[in-house]
């Protein structure tokens, strides 16, 4: 990891001095410029034209917390709590304390838990000026986003075509497209609308199935909602061994999650259960930072999320692309009536982040894909050549495959790593990387085996590096151990 020397204390403060400077200019521009009153009919200059007032004073504040770089270890956010001054104070990275975040916290234990995808603020900030979002007091009040009263922005649905239709990983065309909170909440969305029965018709609840190993929370979010329409019933391996047992392969619903490139594993997965079943295919991670696309999917039913195409995961904004409009409809009721549709705040913003994903496509580093994709490969280098040592921990190659988007073979470079404790003593994958200090996903949540793990890789560079550092400290460890044994042979007497 990188020390924090006089050469970066330099180099920091005279970005501070810079933006500081910046800042300054900015004010007296203000000041000299900006009409005194209020009122936006009074901002109008000679020519009839606006003037800025209100939008600058917003930039300034923007400005001000951005120019704060604590020391490259944390950042300074509008919503932040107040330190000593008043202002917003540094929100420190994992492992960093202080009031710049300098401080680095010794035997710090790696968060490889969660999927919040930092490693792409980097590029965010490259992006600041093309992907700043400046929103009035009075935009969007209403609860509808068009006068017809949908709440979906129509350029927004129209953006998320032309990207699906410019990176090639799905089909768009012949689907209506339903907005949600974040993938999650369509989850269960999509569970309701494809299990709803005829109502004239009397039968059982609708299984709700996957592949082990799964996401979760496929599983944790279906029992939450139990009832006479669906219900969750386990592995799709299981549930077709009791239908075939019991007879009842005929008239069992079943409502099937297969996730493509699949949390945890990232493998390609295609259904198990074909054509007794209701798909639900869930692409979030389809993308070609993670995964080569080989051709564009094209489901009846598939999610995708904006957390995990830019890394915007507290924008919570997902969307699902559903060829029937009967479903479709479904999926709109269910989501109005639990929450009136998705905020017009977010979708504004997730609009302004897809102009600036399309606007920079195969343009060199400027590729959002591309850089994503550089930062990912680097990071996978990097973990495979720790694993390589001492037999502590496996994780499974994925072959390459030709990529249609930068049309040529290449290597995946997924989110996560679906890690193997590889020694006899560690039954429990989890439990031994924790006591190195690692916290990661037990491979028991996704119906596995305890020998996995699910290890995080999209977190900081922060949080990255302290993972390099706890299983560089575990491999050694154990091979220390190793060479230090006794001999298992004894001279004979």
């Amino acid at each position: 990891m990188e020390s924090s020397g006089p050469s970066r204390s330099s180099c920091s403060a005279g970005l501070v001095l810079l933006y500081s400077s910046l800042l300054l200019n900015a004010l007296l521009l203000a000041h000299h410029f900006v009409p005194s009153s209020r009122h936006l009919g009074d901002d109008v200059d000679g020519g009839g034209r606006h003037q800025l007032s209100w939008s600058l004073q917003a930039a300034v504040e923007a400005e001000a917390a951005a120019a704060t770089d604590c020391s490259g270890h944390g950042r300074v956010y509008l919503d932040g709590v107040p330190g000593e001054d008043g202002r917003p104070a540094c929100e420190c990275n994992r492992c960093f304390v202080g009031p710049d975040c300098t401080r680095r916290t010794p035997n710090c234990t790696a968060d490889a838990e969660s999927a919040d995808q930092m490693f792409m603020e980097p590029y965010w900030m490259r992006h600041a000026a093309d992907s700043a979002v400046v929103v009035s007091g009075w935009h969007r009040m209403s609860y509808f986003a068009t006068d017809n009263g949908e709440y979906q922005s129509v350029e927004l649905e129209r953006h998320i075509r032309m990207l699906h239709k410019a990176v090639g990983n799905a089909v768009v065309d012949d689907k209506h497209i339903v907005f949600g909170t974040g993938s999650m909440k369509l989850i269960n969305a999509l569970v309701h609308a494809l299990s709803s029965p005829d109502a004239s018709v009397a039968t059982t609840p609708a299984s709700v199935v996957a592949t082990a190993p799964y996401y979760p929370s496929y599983r944790t979010q279906t029992q939450m909602f139990n009832g006479r329409d669906y219900k969750w019933d386990g592995t799709t391996a299981n549930a077709s061994t009791r239908a075939s047992s019991s007879n009842t392969t005929a008239t069992t619903r079943f409502v099937e999650f297969v996730t493509s490139p699949n949390n945890p594993d990232s493998l390609l997965r295609n259904p198990v259960l074909s054509s007794k079943s209701n798909v639900i295919a869930d692409h979030v991670y389809y993308w070609p930072h993670f995964t080569p696309i080989p051709s564009p999917a094209d489901e009846d039913v598939m999610l995708f999320s904006a957390s995990k195409l830019s890394g915007h995961a507290g924008s919570r904004f997902g969307w699902a692309l559903i060829r029937d409009a009967a479903v479709a409809a479904r999926v709109k009721t269910y989501l109005e009536e639990s929450s009136m549709g998705d905020s017009r705040d977010t979708q504004l913003r997730v609009l302004r982040v897809l102009k600036v994903v399309l606007a920079n496509l195969h343009n060199g580093g400027d590729d959002m894909f591309a850089w994503a994709n550089g930062v990912m490969a680097a990071r996978w280098r990097r973990l495979r050549a720790v694993l390589a040592r001492g037999g502590v921990l496996s994780v499974k190659k994925i072959p390459p495959q030709y990529c249609t988007y930068y049309k040529r073979v290449r290597e995946p470079a997924p989110a996560f790593a679906w890690v193997k404790c590889e020694r006899e003593e560690d039954t429990d994958c989890y439990e031994a990387l924790l006591k190195a200090g690692i916290v990661t996903q037990s491979g028991v949540d996704s119906e596995d085996s305890a020998r996995y793990a699910r290890v995080s890789l999209v977190k900081t560079q922060d949080d990255f590096d302290v993972l390099l550092e706890r299983l560089n400290d575990l491999v050694t460890t154990a091979d220390e151990k190793q060479h230090s044994a006794p001999s298992s042979t004894s001279a004979s007497s």
